[in-house]
């Protein structure tokens, strides 16, 4: 059975992260901003039936969950426990077998995820977030933050920052870092 573990706070002030007792995903991240973009995780879509919900990632042992800022996290929580109890783990889909594709294939792109994997998405995980890099255009990389950092006013200039100051410093000196 799905248990709440712990619940951690996030920069994001509309974000909470819920430390889970079981692995949901092994390698994946799952992020949707609507319930119509959930349609097809039944995870995912009942915790966006919880009235208040605007955002929901998951990856690992944790769920972050962004609410609206009328909403009140009392009117969240309980019906989120709740329905975690009741949720059958085997229905979340099943992940897509790892492939490797042609922007991965690109040794610069290797070593920017290398990069992002050691120190950098295990502090936005900390946060109840995660980051996606979407591909490179020259030397612009394009990412996608994930869970809290999705809407989180810290990620949009000071993380971003630091993110691209670390790639041009152990990376490339001309790479530039955009949000998608």
């Amino acid at each position: 059975m799905l248990m709440v573990q712990d619940v951690d706070l996030t920069p994001n002030p509309q974000a909470l992260k819920f430390i889970l007792n079981e692995k949901l995903l092994n390698y994946e991240t799952r992020q949707y901003s609507s319930k119509e973009e959930a349609e097809n995780d039944p995870f995912a879509k009942l915790i966006f039936d919880i009235p208040g919900v605007v955002s929901v990632f998951y990856m690992d042992k944790f769920v972050t969950i962004e609410k609206s800022k009328d909403a009140n996290w009392g009117s969240i929580q309980r019906p989120f426990i709740n329905m975690l109890k009741d949720f059958d783990k085997n229905l979340i889909p099943s992940e897509k077998e790892i492939t490797v594709s042609e922007k991965e294939s690109n040794e610069l792109l290797k070593k920017i995820n290398l990069l992002l994997d050691q120190k950098v998405r295990p502090a936005l995980a900390g946060d109840g977030g995660g980051l996606e890099v979407l591909g490179m255009e020259g030397m612009i990389v394009k990412i996608r933050y994930q869970g809290a950092c999705g809407s989180c006013p810290s990620s949009i200039s000071g993380t971003l920052m630091a993110i691209e100051g670390l790639l041009r410093r152990d990376i490339h000196p001309a790479i530039q870092v955009i949000p998608a």
